[in-house]
């Protein structure tokens, strides 16, 4: 089935140069489908890359479609595809290569070759249509809304952090960072049997955010220490080192700490000595394997609450304005961009 050659999309040239053009579309193999886009979520990696040219250690090197947060409907499929034109999906973004050892092993989020959507030199989904691999889209059930949709990747990565940091019945848990990803991982971790979760940050709008979405406490830690102690769990969600080596001294002996958010490429200052006499293990979460069906059906039956992270929704032609918008306004958390809406 053939699909259009060229399609609308918000192209990045350079630190602030976003321009809405006709952006060539890939021929749709036999396994691909045609997503005609409904929403895209903003990231924190798509305000880097407009902002800088680069997020952590990857950099602009050609003009790129951001956006890898996707959520859309089949218009076209390839002749293996058994999914029906017209069926709600959400897109997971990077699926790796498939083939190599690490892809085969299960663990394809840290795929040596793979590709994701809007990493540069990837196109993204801030565009009107998107061709996607078969099981890169995952069918939407109706009690999804196809807008929030697009908000299933952030939770993917908020449940595989919570894999990771093996949250567990009754743990008692700290998440410092209460932007989009570390209200997700609160709730997940609340749904996976946290009996306390407790959430810091420096952002009185946000933390209120949280509590209101079921955070047994928060804190705001701007100026001060953080003064806890037996903490089990620790998920680092706010990409500042002074953070995490404030959490690190929370945690009781024995216990686990997760980087989930964005980290620099490297940091002085690890406590490393305090972590060797408690025994306390410091381990990473990249992006998500295998979590997309569970993401789906936690927002499906309400134990995550993906509508009350959705603050804002911008047209295609206002991208600029949707990717500066949650740091200019602290009310922000989670904007989409709608590239088939002109009154979003």
């Amino acid at each position: 089935m053939s699909t259009p050659h060229s399609t609308r999309a918000a192209v990045l040239y350079g630190p602030g140069d976003l321009r809405v053009e006709d952006r060539p579309l890939r021929p749709l193999g036999p396994d691909d489908v045609l997503v005609t886009v409904d929403a895209v979520g903003v990231c924190g990696s798509d305000m880097h890359y407009f902002a800088n040219g680069s997020n952590g250690q990857n950099v602009l090197r050609q003009p790129t479609v951001l956006g890898h947060e996707a959520s859309g409907v089949i218009s076209a499929k390839g002749s293996c595809v058994e999914l029906e034109i017209g069926t709600r999906v959400a897109v997971e973004p990077a699926v790796g290569c498939g083939t190599c050892e690490t892809c085969r092993s299960g663990r394809y989020n840290l795929c040596p070759v793979g590709t994701c959507f809007g990493s540069p030199p990837t196109d993204g989904a801030f565009a009107e249509q998107i061709v996607a691999a078969r099981r890169a889209v995952h069918p939407l059930p109706n009690t999804v809304p196809l807008e929030v949709g697009a908000l299933v990747e952030p939770l993917a990565v908020a449940v595989w952090a919570v894999r990771r940091a093996g949250v567990e019945f009754g743990d008692r848990v700290l998440v410092t960072g209460a932007g989009p990803i570390g209200i997700l991982v609160m709730q997940v971790a609340r749904a996976a049997g946290a009996t306390e979760v407790i959430v810091t940050d420096v952002n009185d709008a946000r933390l209120a955010q949280a509590l209101k979405l079921g955070a047994s406490v928060v804190i705001n830690t701007a100026g001060q220490e953080l003064e806890l102690a037996g903490v089990d769990r620790l998920l680092e969600c706010s990409a500042h080192p002074a953070a995490l080596w404030q959490g690190l001294k929370t945690l009781r002996p024995a216990g686990r700490a997760i980087v989930v958010g964005q980290a620099p490429p490297s940091v002085d200052g690890l406590p490393l000595a305090h972590l060797q006499r408690w025994e306390i293990e410091l381990s990473t979460a990249f992006r998500s394997a295998h979590a997309f069906p569970t993401a789906i059906a936690m927002a499906a039956d309400g134990r995550v609450d993906l509508a009350g992270v959705l603050t804002g929704r911008f047209p295609l032609d206002r991208a600029v304005e949707a990717l500066r918008a949650p740091g200019n306004d602290p009310t922000q958390l989670k904007v989409v961009v709608r590239p088939g809406d002109s009154s979003a």
